[in-house]
């Protein structure tokens, strides 16, 4: 019995043994953070955050995948208390709706597949890739309607998911599932933020338009009556309709359609027509906004980018205030355009719409007299973004008088050498001294800047030597304190108070970046450049994910300042530096140039403040994308171009302008010409019009 005794405490010691050296090898460790988050879960395990269950859900949050407020099941009160456990606060955020992006369903194809069996979209997509004309229209089987998890998609009359947004919870599970990207999560802030891609259905209209009108749907709303609703797709994208609808020089206009049959859709005078409309009624059309985020943003200057910059800021939720030195906003818009083809009460009405979506305007306020950037910054403004225009810009609030130097230590080339003539220099170079292009004028500053004792000056040159206007030469000759760097471009500034304190110079050909001393930045264009000025201690730069080691590095610098660029507008986002390839060395060409350079502005400055890389996806549309397009239409009548009415000159006082506009049974005629395009357009000839 003894014997019995100690061989079964013998064995339980070994067996004790055994799991404790087991639970040494096979430990799984539980983060803490984890293990609360999912408590405070309600444990639906609904799918409604995308995820298979809560404790997918909650290991998501704790590495940063999801937000505190992911939980579609859960009140605010428990989104609270995880932002509590996270260490982070939860800010109001607008649902994401799942929203279809097609134009024709699969039955309307002349030419298609036929699947005998089979019912699901992603087994049909790798089987033949669906529509044989369309690779990548919707495939209508609805696949996206049978995993929803919470019955928000139906499969409409067309084949194309039709989408309750009562009931979606913006979980994301049809996007996952779709195999041609047809349908996709949407929100204001991801309409503002994103760019168009190559997954998506974009018409060559909208491809063409600097702005990204979504135009062939503002056209088809006017063609059903909807001038309300055209209105505010138009303003999705164009805070200026009204105006736009005159000026514009309709880039769109020449990647239409049906240019292959006659004559292209008067894209321009319909989105007039719109315009106009809204303004005769006085009933304005406000575009969806996102919730109030509390931020604060300056932007200085109060002409189209800006104030476009403004307006798409205020639309992402932030307080939105514009610094503009005239006593009037409008830039050119107010005093370079002829009254008869735009009014100044046609201005007011797009700017007065601005300021209703809760931007705020303070005129008469000249940066560097009556405000500074850092002063702004101490102010509680989080981000100061500079939009003030070229030399256009300058003289039509009569400055040039005067060298001026509205980023501390900057200075244009064109006004140091007006400025420092002789012994009567009204510009004082701060060694270190860096001046940015300008062929051998540059070396002319250099020297005038060594003349006044300075002796540690450096020229940057985009270009190669081979490629420069410089010679050998005039390499040789140069002074042995005036460094001379090619390949190089400008990336950022760093400041301290009001000055100037250092940059970073990158290479072009290694992309290698480097800081550098620097109090006098002399630049060799027409406009100071578009910069983002932040705090350069702000915690919106630790994010880990979005940063290289410079970024990083000035957490801890000595600099007060931090200025970068916003993200390069598509055809050129490979682009790096100041004044790079495609960027704007003078005014903007165009208004519609300027409002999309506005609303990359606003996406920018939310990208900086969140921590959200401002590097674009390598699928992002350029003029260099490869998407399905047509070279020829058939089986569609000629239907020639409305023409406008034209005021004649004698009548132009009455008038008031010299286009009077469509009526309305020529803005229906007109829009009946749209050929409803997607990548490719097509329905059954015998319906009366074919594209493909």
């Amino acid at each position: 019995m003894q014997e019995a005794l100690f061989m079964l405490g013998g064995l339980g010691l070994f067996v004790g043994m055994g799991l404790a050296l087991a639970s040494k090898i096979f430990y799984v460790y539980v983060d803490p953070k984890i293990l609360s988050v999912e408590d405070a879960l309600p444990g639906a395990n609904c799918g409604g955050c995308g995820l298979p269950g809560c404790s997918a859900n909650a290991e998501a949050i704790v590495a940063g995948r999801a937000a505190p407020n992911s939980c579609v099941a859960a009140g605010a009160d428990v989104a609270e208390e995880i932002a509590e456990i996270m260490g982070v606060k939860v800010e109001a955020k607008e649902p994401d709706i799942a929203r279809p992006g097609c134009t024709y369903g699969v039955q309307e194809a002349d030419l298609k597949y036929i699947y005998d069996g089979m019912n699901d979209c992603r087994a049909v997509a790798l089987l033949s890739g669906g529509m044989k004309v369309c690779t990548i229209g919707c495939l209508g089987l609805g696949t996206c309607a049978r995993v929803c998890p919470f019955d928000a998609i139906s499969m409409g009359s067309e084949g194309l998911p039709v989408v309750n947004e009562k009931k979606c919870t913006g979980c994301g599970t049809c996007e996952r599932v779709c195999p041609k990207y047809i349908i996709n999560l949407s929100s204001v802030t991801r309409r503002i933020l994103r760019e168009y891609t190559t997954n998506e259905c974009t018409t060559p209209c909208q491809r063409a338009c600097p702005a990204g009108i979504n135009i062939c749907e503002y056209i088809r709303q006017i063609s059903m009556g909807d001038y309300s609703r055209a209105v505010q797709i138009i303003k999705e994208r164009n805070p200026f309709p009204t105006v736009i609808g005159r000026i514009c020089p309709r880039p769109c206009e020449l990647e239409c359609r049906r240019n292959f049959i006659d004559e292209p859709v008067a894209i321009n005078f319909l989105k007039r027509y719109a315009a106009d409309y809204e303004m005769d009624t006085g009933e304005r059309v406000l575009p969806y906004k996102a919730p109030v985020t509390g931020r604060k943003i300056a932007v200085i200057g109060g002409g189209v980018e800006g104030l476009s910059t403004a307006f798409f800021a205020a639309r992402l939720g932030h307080d939105t205030t514009v610094f503009e030195a005239t006593d009037k906003l409008g830039g050119l818009l107010r005093s370079a355009i002829d009254r008869y083809r735009l009014p100044q009460e046609i201005l007011d009405w797009d700017i007065d719409g601005i300021l209703e979506m809760g931007v705020e305007a303070r005129t008469d306020q000249l940066l560097s007299k009556d405000f500074t950037i850092d002063s702004l910054l101490a102010q509680g403004f989080e981000v100061v973004f500079l939009a003030l225009g070229g030399w256009d810009s300058r003289i039509a609030r009569r400055g040039g008088a005067v060298a001026e130097s509205p980023v501390p230590g900057t200075y244009l080339l064109l006004d140091f050498v007006k400025h420092s003539t002789g012994d009567s220099s009204t510009i004082t170079c701060q060694s270190p001294v860096v001046i940015v292009g300008g062929g051998k004028l540059a070396l002319e500053a250099a020297r005038r800047c060594h003349a006044q004792g300075d002796k540690n000056i450096t020229i940057l040159y985009r270009e190669s030597l081979e490629n420069s206007p410089l010679s050998d030469t005039d390499v040789e000759d140069i002074s042995q304190d005036i460094r001379i760097v090619f390949d190089s471009g400008i990336s950022r500034l760093w400041g301290e108070n009001d000055q100037l304190t250092a940059l970073e110079k990158v290479d072009l050909n290694s992309f290698e970046k480097e800081q550098i001393p620097a109090k006098t930045l002399i630049l060799a264009a027409g406009r100071f450049p578009e910069l983002i000025f932040v705090r350069a201690d702000s915690e919106r730069l630790e994010s880990e994910e979005s940063q290289d080691q410079s970024e990083r590095d000035t957490k801890s610098g000595p600099f007060g300042w931090l200025a970068i660029e916003p993200y390069k507008q598509p055809a050129f986002w490979t682009e790096t530096g100041l004044f790079a390839k495609g960027d704007s060395l003078s005014d903007y060409s165009g208004a519609i140039k300027a409002i999309g350079a506005g609303r990359r502005a606003a996406a920018s400055i939310h990208e900086v403040m969140y921590g959200i890389s401002l590097a674009l996806s390598e699928y992002v549309v350029t003029d260099e994308s490869e998407v399905q397009n047509v070279d020829h239409i058939h089986s569609v009548a000629e239907d020639r171009r409305q023409i406008m009415p034209l005021c004649s000159p004698k009548d132009l006082p009455v008038c008031g302008e010299i286009e009077k506009g469509f009526t309305e049974d020529m803005a229906h005629n007109e829009s009946d010409r749209c050929l409803r395009c997607g990548l490719i357009c097509y329905v059954h000839a015998e319906g009366g019009q074919q594209a493909g």
